[in-house]
Protein backbone atom coordinates (compact mmCIF):
# COMPACT_ATOMS: atom_id res chain seq x y z
CA UNK A 1 0.00 0.00 0.00
CA UNK A 2 3.00 2.38 0.28
CA UNK A 3 2.81 2.88 -3.51
CA UNK A 4 -0.96 3.49 -3.43
CA UNK A 5 -0.78 7.24 -4.05
CA UNK A 6 1.44 6.76 -7.10
CA UNK A 7 -0.87 4.09 -8.55
CA UNK A 8 -4.04 6.13 -7.99
CA UNK A 9 -2.42 9.26 -9.41
CA UNK A 10 -1.59 7.33 -12.58
CA UNK A 11 -5.08 5.83 -12.78
CA UNK A 12 -6.91 9.14 -12.70
CA UNK A 13 -4.56 11.03 -14.96
CA UNK A 14 -6.84 10.43 -17.97
CA UNK A 15 -10.29 10.29 -16.38
CA UNK A 16 -12.30 9.95 -19.61
CA UNK A 17 -10.12 7.09 -20.86
CA UNK A 18 -10.35 5.42 -17.47
CA UNK A 19 -14.15 5.62 -17.42
CA UNK A 20 -14.45 4.34 -21.00
CA UNK A 21 -12.13 1.41 -20.26
CA UNK A 22 -13.98 0.49 -17.07
CA UNK A 23 -17.32 0.84 -18.90
CA UNK A 24 -16.17 -1.45 -21.71
CA UNK A 25 -14.93 -3.96 -19.15
CA UNK A 26 -18.21 -3.77 -17.22
CA UNK A 27 -20.32 -4.41 -20.32
CA UNK A 28 -18.13 -7.37 -21.27
CA UNK A 29 -18.31 -8.88 -17.76
CA UNK A 30 -22.07 -8.42 -17.70
CA UNK A 31 -22.28 -10.28 -21.03
CA UNK A 32 -19.98 -12.97 -19.62
CA UNK A 33 -22.28 -13.45 -16.60
CA UNK A 34 -25.42 -13.51 -18.76
CA UNK A 35 -23.97 -16.11 -21.14
CA UNK A 36 -22.87 -18.24 -18.18
CA UNK A 37 -26.39 -18.04 -16.72
CA UNK A 38 -27.98 -19.07 -20.04
CA UNK A 39 -25.52 -21.96 -20.42
CA UNK A 40 -26.27 -23.02 -16.85
CA UNK A 41 -30.03 -22.79 -17.48
CA UNK A 42 -29.93 -25.11 -20.50
CA UNK A 43 -27.55 -27.55 -18.83
CA UNK A 44 -29.25 -27.51 -15.44
CA UNK A 45 -31.52 -30.46 -16.19
CA UNK A 46 -28.54 -32.73 -16.69
CA UNK A 47 -26.66 -31.26 -13.72
CA UNK A 48 -29.59 -31.64 -11.32
CA UNK A 49 -30.77 -35.00 -12.58
CA UNK A 50 -30.98 -37.70 -9.97
CA UNK A 51 -28.15 -40.21 -10.28
CA UNK A 52 -30.60 -42.91 -9.19
CA UNK A 53 -33.35 -42.12 -11.74
CA UNK A 54 -33.97 -43.58 -15.20
CA UNK A 55 -36.34 -42.28 -17.88
CA UNK A 56 -38.12 -44.74 -20.19
CA UNK A 57 -39.58 -43.46 -23.46
CA UNK A 58 -40.85 -45.02 -26.68
CA UNK A 59 -37.89 -46.08 -28.83
CA UNK A 60 -39.32 -44.20 -31.83
CA UNK A 61 -39.86 -40.84 -30.16
CA UNK A 62 -40.94 -39.27 -26.90
CA UNK A 63 -44.17 -38.17 -28.55
CA UNK A 64 -45.10 -41.83 -29.06
CA UNK A 65 -46.84 -43.44 -26.04
CA UNK A 66 -46.02 -46.52 -23.98
CA UNK A 67 -48.61 -48.96 -22.56
CA UNK A 68 -49.48 -48.50 -18.91
CA UNK A 69 -49.26 -52.28 -18.56
CA UNK A 70 -45.46 -52.03 -18.74
CA UNK A 71 -45.39 -50.61 -15.20
CA UNK A 72 -45.82 -53.89 -13.35
CA UNK A 73 -43.30 -55.67 -15.57
CA UNK A 74 -40.70 -52.97 -14.91
CA UNK A 75 -41.29 -53.12 -11.18
CA UNK A 76 -40.42 -56.84 -11.19
CA UNK A 77 -36.90 -56.13 -12.51
CA UNK A 78 -34.36 -56.37 -9.65
CA UNK A 79 -32.96 -52.99 -8.63
CA UNK A 80 -36.10 -50.92 -9.28
CA UNK A 81 -37.19 -49.11 -6.13
CA UNK A 82 -40.20 -47.07 -7.36
CA UNK A 83 -41.75 -46.04 -10.67
CA UNK A 84 -44.11 -43.31 -11.82
CA UNK A 85 -45.50 -42.28 -15.19
CA UNK A 86 -46.17 -38.87 -16.77
CA UNK A 87 -48.06 -37.47 -19.74
CA UNK A 88 -47.49 -34.17 -21.48
CA UNK A 89 -50.72 -32.15 -21.62
CA UNK A 90 -49.68 -29.07 -23.59
CA UNK A 91 -52.66 -26.84 -22.79
CA UNK A 92 -52.96 -23.05 -22.99
CA UNK A 93 -53.73 -20.76 -20.09
CA UNK A 94 -55.54 -17.70 -21.52
CA UNK A 95 -52.82 -16.98 -24.11
CA UNK A 96 -50.13 -18.99 -25.93
CA UNK A 97 -47.49 -16.70 -24.41
CA UNK A 98 -48.35 -18.04 -20.96
CA UNK A 99 -46.44 -21.25 -21.50
CA UNK A 100 -45.59 -23.56 -18.59
CA UNK A 101 -45.13 -27.36 -18.56
CA UNK A 102 -48.25 -29.34 -17.63
CA UNK A 103 -47.99 -33.00 -16.71
CA UNK A 104 -50.52 -35.69 -15.94
CA UNK A 105 -48.93 -37.57 -13.04
CA UNK A 106 -49.32 -40.79 -11.13
CA UNK A 107 -50.11 -39.32 -7.68
CA UNK A 108 -49.43 -42.58 -5.82
CA UNK A 109 -45.74 -42.62 -6.76
CA UNK A 110 -44.76 -39.10 -7.83
CA UNK A 111 -43.29 -38.08 -4.49
CA UNK A 112 -41.42 -41.36 -4.07
CA UNK A 113 -39.62 -40.83 -7.39
CA UNK A 114 -39.10 -37.06 -7.05
CA UNK A 115 -38.39 -36.48 -3.34
CA UNK A 116 -36.58 -33.20 -4.14
CA UNK A 117 -39.88 -31.53 -5.13
CA UNK A 118 -41.58 -30.82 -1.82
CA UNK A 119 -45.34 -30.58 -1.23
CA UNK A 120 -46.81 -30.16 2.26
CA UNK A 121 -48.63 -33.30 3.43
CA UNK A 122 -51.96 -31.53 4.03
CA UNK A 123 -51.85 -30.03 0.53
CA UNK A 124 -51.01 -33.39 -1.01
CA UNK A 125 -53.90 -35.04 0.85
CA UNK A 126 -56.30 -32.38 -0.45
CA UNK A 127 -54.94 -32.99 -3.97
CA UNK A 128 -55.54 -36.74 -3.72
CA UNK A 129 -59.16 -36.23 -2.69
CA UNK A 130 -59.99 -33.96 -5.65
CA UNK A 131 -60.14 -35.46 -9.17
CA UNK A 132 -59.85 -31.91 -10.53
CA UNK A 133 -57.05 -31.00 -8.13
CA UNK A 134 -53.68 -29.63 -9.25
CA UNK A 135 -50.24 -29.06 -7.74
CA UNK A 136 -48.41 -25.99 -9.04
CA UNK A 137 -44.73 -25.07 -8.94
CA UNK A 138 -43.91 -22.06 -6.77
CA UNK A 139 -42.52 -20.00 -9.68
CA UNK A 140 -45.60 -20.55 -11.83
CA UNK A 141 -47.92 -19.75 -8.91
CA UNK A 142 -46.01 -16.54 -8.28
CA UNK A 143 -45.95 -15.66 -11.99
CA UNK A 144 -49.75 -15.76 -12.33
CA UNK A 145 -50.65 -14.82 -8.77
CA UNK A 146 -52.30 -18.18 -8.09
CA UNK A 147 -53.05 -19.33 -4.57
CA UNK A 148 -54.48 -22.48 -3.04
CA UNK A 149 -58.19 -22.75 -3.79
CA UNK A 150 -58.08 -20.93 -7.14
CA UNK A 151 -59.82 -22.53 -10.11
CA UNK A 152 -57.64 -22.54 -13.22
CA UNK A 153 -59.01 -23.04 -16.77
CA UNK A 154 -56.58 -24.57 -19.28
CA UNK A 155 -57.57 -25.03 -22.91
CA UNK A 156 -56.70 -28.48 -24.26
CA UNK A 157 -54.74 -28.64 -27.53
CA UNK A 158 -53.90 -32.35 -27.79
CA UNK A 159 -56.69 -34.12 -25.95
CA UNK A 160 -59.82 -32.76 -27.57
CA UNK A 161 -60.97 -29.18 -27.32
CA UNK A 162 -62.47 -26.91 -24.71
CA UNK A 163 -61.27 -25.82 -21.30
CA UNK A 164 -60.27 -28.21 -18.54
CA UNK A 165 -60.68 -26.63 -15.12
CA UNK A 166 -58.48 -27.44 -12.14
CA UNK A 167 -58.48 -26.53 -8.46
CA UNK A 168 -55.12 -25.50 -7.03
CA UNK A 169 -54.71 -27.79 -4.02
CA UNK A 170 -51.00 -27.39 -3.37
CA UNK A 171 -47.78 -25.58 -4.30
CA UNK A 172 -44.49 -27.45 -4.54
CA UNK A 173 -41.01 -26.10 -3.85
CA UNK A 174 -37.62 -27.44 -4.89
CA UNK A 175 -35.02 -28.37 -2.30
CA UNK A 176 -32.42 -26.35 -4.23
CA UNK A 177 -32.76 -22.88 -5.82
CA UNK A 178 -32.03 -24.41 -9.23
CA UNK A 179 -34.85 -26.98 -9.06
CA UNK A 180 -37.62 -26.59 -11.64
CA UNK A 181 -40.57 -24.88 -9.93
CA UNK A 182 -42.57 -24.15 -13.10
CA UNK A 183 -44.54 -27.38 -13.57
CA UNK A 184 -48.28 -27.95 -13.24
CA UNK A 185 -49.42 -31.43 -12.15
CA UNK A 186 -52.88 -32.99 -12.23
CA UNK A 187 -54.24 -36.45 -11.61
CA UNK A 188 -54.07 -39.48 -13.88
CA UNK A 189 -57.54 -40.79 -12.95
CA UNK A 190 -59.28 -37.52 -13.76
CA UNK A 191 -57.36 -37.37 -17.04
CA UNK A 192 -58.42 -40.90 -18.02
CA UNK A 193 -62.07 -40.03 -17.51
CA UNK A 194 -61.95 -37.30 -20.15
CA UNK A 195 -59.84 -38.70 -22.98
CA UNK A 196 -61.04 -40.87 -25.86
CA UNK A 197 -61.11 -44.68 -25.67
CA UNK A 198 -58.14 -45.14 -28.04
CA UNK A 199 -55.96 -42.97 -25.79
CA UNK A 200 -56.72 -44.81 -22.57
CA UNK A 201 -54.14 -47.17 -21.10
CA UNK A 202 -51.21 -45.33 -22.66
CA UNK A 203 -48.71 -43.05 -20.97
CA UNK A 204 -46.04 -40.70 -22.24
CA UNK A 205 -43.01 -41.94 -20.32
CA UNK A 206 -41.91 -43.61 -17.12
CA UNK A 207 -39.45 -42.36 -14.52
CA UNK A 208 -38.07 -44.85 -12.00
CA UNK A 209 -35.81 -44.75 -8.98
CA UNK A 210 -33.13 -47.34 -8.44
CA UNK A 211 -31.97 -48.92 -5.23
CA UNK A 212 -28.48 -47.72 -6.11
CA UNK A 213 -27.05 -45.71 -9.06
CA UNK A 214 -24.66 -48.59 -9.70
CA UNK A 215 -27.60 -50.58 -11.11
CA UNK A 216 -28.36 -48.01 -13.84
CA UNK A 217 -26.69 -49.75 -16.79
CA UNK A 218 -27.95 -53.22 -15.88
CA UNK A 219 -31.54 -52.12 -15.23
CA UNK A 220 -31.70 -49.99 -18.38
CA UNK A 221 -30.56 -52.94 -20.51
CA UNK A 222 -32.99 -55.29 -18.78
CA UNK A 223 -35.93 -52.98 -19.46
CA UNK A 224 -35.13 -52.50 -23.13
CA UNK A 225 -34.53 -56.24 -23.58
CA UNK A 226 -37.87 -56.98 -21.90
CA UNK A 227 -39.80 -55.03 -24.53
CA UNK A 228 -37.60 -55.69 -27.56
CA UNK A 229 -39.50 -56.70 -30.72
CA UNK A 230 -42.81 -55.60 -29.16
CA UNK A 231 -45.15 -53.04 -30.77
CA UNK A 232 -43.90 -50.51 -28.21
CA UNK A 233 -40.14 -50.89 -27.89
CA UNK A 234 -38.47 -48.73 -25.26
CA UNK A 235 -35.33 -46.65 -24.84
CA UNK A 236 -34.13 -46.29 -21.27
CA UNK A 237 -31.63 -43.60 -20.25
CA UNK A 238 -30.33 -42.04 -17.11
CA UNK A 239 -32.15 -38.84 -16.27
CA UNK A 240 -29.04 -36.76 -16.97
CA UNK A 241 -28.61 -38.31 -20.44
CA UNK A 242 -32.29 -37.73 -21.18
CA UNK A 243 -32.03 -34.06 -20.15
CA UNK A 244 -28.85 -33.58 -22.20
CA UNK A 245 -30.48 -35.06 -25.32
CA UNK A 246 -33.49 -32.83 -24.82
CA UNK A 247 -31.29 -29.71 -24.76
CA UNK A 248 -29.52 -30.83 -27.95
CA UNK A 249 -32.79 -30.35 -29.82
CA UNK A 250 -32.25 -26.59 -29.46
CA UNK A 251 -28.83 -26.89 -31.14
CA UNK A 252 -25.33 -26.86 -29.71
CA UNK A 253 -26.03 -24.17 -27.13
CA UNK A 254 -22.84 -24.92 -25.20
CA UNK A 255 -20.55 -24.46 -28.22
CA UNK A 256 -22.30 -21.24 -29.22
CA UNK A 257 -21.98 -19.73 -25.75
CA UNK A 258 -18.36 -20.85 -25.34
CA UNK A 259 -17.54 -19.27 -28.71
CA UNK A 260 -19.11 -15.95 -27.73
CA UNK A 261 -17.43 -16.15 -24.33
CA UNK A 262 -14.02 -16.60 -25.97
CA UNK A 263 -14.62 -13.52 -28.12
CA UNK A 264 -15.59 -11.55 -25.01
CA UNK A 265 -12.44 -12.68 -23.19
CA UNK A 266 -10.08 -11.68 -26.00
CA UNK A 267 -11.91 -8.37 -26.45
CA UNK A 268 -11.27 -7.63 -22.80
CA UNK A 269 -7.58 -8.44 -23.27
CA UNK A 270 -7.32 -6.13 -26.27
CA UNK A 271 -9.17 -3.22 -24.64
CA UNK A 272 -7.31 -3.36 -21.33
CA UNK A 273 -3.98 -4.18 -22.94
CA UNK A 274 -4.28 -1.27 -25.36
CA UNK A 275 -5.12 1.10 -22.51
CA UNK A 276 -2.11 0.00 -20.50
CA UNK A 277 0.22 0.16 -23.52
CA UNK A 278 -0.82 3.78 -24.17
CA UNK A 279 -0.48 4.65 -20.48
CA UNK A 280 3.05 3.21 -20.29
CA UNK A 281 4.09 4.98 -23.49
CA UNK A 282 2.80 8.31 -22.13
CA UNK A 283 4.75 7.88 -18.90
CA UNK A 284 8.03 6.67 -20.36
CA UNK A 285 9.92 9.60 -18.85
CA UNK A 286 8.39 9.17 -15.40
CA UNK A 287 9.14 5.47 -15.31
CA UNK A 288 12.72 6.23 -16.36
CA UNK A 289 13.04 8.72 -13.51
CA UNK A 290 11.72 6.12 -11.06
CA UNK A 291 14.39 3.71 -12.19
CA UNK A 292 17.06 6.43 -12.11
CA UNK A 293 16.34 7.30 -8.46
CA UNK A 294 16.53 3.67 -7.35
CA UNK A 295 13.21 1.95 -7.97
CA UNK A 296 13.83 -1.64 -9.08
CA UNK A 297 12.65 -3.22 -12.30
CA UNK A 298 10.20 -5.36 -10.33
CA UNK A 299 8.70 -2.26 -8.70
CA UNK A 300 8.11 -0.70 -12.11
CA UNK A 301 6.45 -3.92 -13.27
CA UNK A 302 4.34 -3.86 -10.10
CA UNK A 303 3.13 -0.29 -10.88
CA UNK A 304 1.86 -1.34 -14.31
CA UNK A 305 0.28 -4.62 -13.17
CA UNK A 306 -1.40 -2.97 -10.18
CA UNK A 307 -2.92 -0.28 -12.39
CA UNK A 308 -4.14 -2.84 -14.91
CA UNK A 309 -5.56 -5.03 -12.15
CA UNK A 310 -7.44 -2.15 -10.53
CA UNK A 311 -9.03 -1.20 -13.85
CA UNK A 312 -10.14 -4.78 -14.49
CA UNK A 313 -11.43 -5.26 -10.95
CA UNK A 314 -13.38 -2.01 -11.06
CA UNK A 315 -14.93 -2.97 -14.40
CA UNK A 316 -15.58 -6.50 -13.21
CA UNK A 317 -17.31 -5.41 -10.03
CA UNK A 318 -19.49 -2.91 -11.91
CA UNK A 319 -20.40 -5.46 -14.60
CA UNK A 320 -21.21 -8.22 -12.13
CA UNK A 321 -23.25 -5.77 -10.03
CA UNK A 322 -25.30 -5.02 -13.15
CA UNK A 323 -25.76 -8.75 -13.61
CA UNK A 324 -27.06 -9.19 -10.05
CA UNK A 325 -29.70 -6.51 -10.69
CA UNK A 326 -30.60 -7.12 -14.34
CA UNK A 327 -30.56 -10.91 -14.75
CA UNK A 328 -33.46 -11.58 -12.33
CA UNK A 329 -35.46 -8.97 -14.26
CA UNK A 330 -34.60 -10.64 -17.59
CA UNK A 331 -35.52 -13.99 -16.04
CA UNK A 332 -39.03 -12.72 -15.34
CA UNK A 333 -39.38 -11.42 -18.92
CA UNK A 334 -38.52 -14.82 -20.46
CA UNK A 335 -40.21 -16.91 -17.78
CA UNK A 336 -42.05 -19.82 -19.34
CA UNK A 337 -40.24 -19.46 -22.68
CA UNK A 338 -36.90 -20.87 -21.55
CA UNK A 339 -35.45 -22.51 -18.42
CA UNK A 340 -35.30 -20.25 -15.33
CA UNK A 341 -32.29 -17.93 -15.18
CA UNK A 342 -30.37 -18.25 -11.92
CA UNK A 343 -27.23 -16.24 -11.16
CA UNK A 344 -25.29 -18.45 -8.78
CA UNK A 345 -22.39 -17.38 -6.54
CA UNK A 346 -20.17 -19.72 -8.57
CA UNK A 347 -20.82 -17.70 -11.73
CA UNK A 348 -20.02 -14.46 -9.87
CA UNK A 349 -16.83 -16.07 -8.60
CA UNK A 350 -15.78 -17.12 -12.10
CA UNK A 351 -16.54 -13.62 -13.37
CA UNK A 352 -14.34 -12.03 -10.71
CA UNK A 353 -11.58 -14.56 -11.43
CA UNK A 354 -11.82 -13.74 -15.14
CA UNK A 355 -11.45 -10.03 -14.34
CA UNK A 356 -8.32 -10.72 -12.28
CA UNK A 357 -6.76 -12.93 -14.99
CA UNK A 358 -7.51 -10.39 -17.73
CA UNK A 359 -6.09 -7.57 -15.62
CA UNK A 360 -2.84 -9.44 -14.97
CA UNK A 361 -2.40 -10.75 -18.52
CA UNK A 362 -3.25 -7.46 -20.24
CA UNK A 363 -0.80 -5.55 -18.03
CA UNK A 364 1.98 -8.10 -18.37
CA UNK A 365 3.33 -7.15 -21.83
CA UNK A 366 3.41 -3.35 -21.21
CA UNK A 367 4.80 -4.03 -17.73
CA UNK A 368 7.64 -6.23 -18.98
CA UNK A 369 8.43 -3.62 -21.62
CA UNK A 370 8.64 -0.93 -18.94
CA UNK A 371 10.71 -3.20 -16.69
CA UNK A 372 13.36 -3.79 -19.38
CA UNK A 373 13.41 -0.18 -20.52
CA UNK A 374 16.89 1.40 -20.39
CA UNK A 375 16.93 4.67 -18.47
CA UNK A 376 19.25 6.52 -20.83
CA UNK A 377 17.21 5.63 -23.91
CA UNK A 378 13.95 6.57 -22.21
CA UNK A 379 15.25 9.95 -21.04
CA UNK A 380 16.62 10.69 -24.51
CA UNK A 381 13.02 10.44 -25.84
CA UNK A 382 11.62 12.90 -23.27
Amino acid sequence: MKFGRIIFANLFRKKVRLLLTIGSFAVALFLFAFLAVVKDAFGRGADLAGADRLVIINRVSIIQPIPLSYRDKILRIPGVKAITHNNWFGGIYKDKKNFFPQFVIDPENQRQVFPNLIVADDQWDAFLKDREGAIVGARTAQRFGWKIGDRIPIKATIYGAGAWEFNVRGIYHGQRPQDDETQFWFQWDGFQERISADQKGLTGWYVLRLNTPDDAVRVAKAIDDEFANSPYETRTQTESAFAANWVKQFGNIKLLILGIGAVVFFTLLLVTGNTMAIAVRERTGELAVFKAIGYSDRTVLFFVLAESLMISLAGGIVGLSWAVVVIPFLGKLVEGRMPPLFLSPIILGYGLLTAIIVGLVSGLLPGVSAMHMRVINALRRV
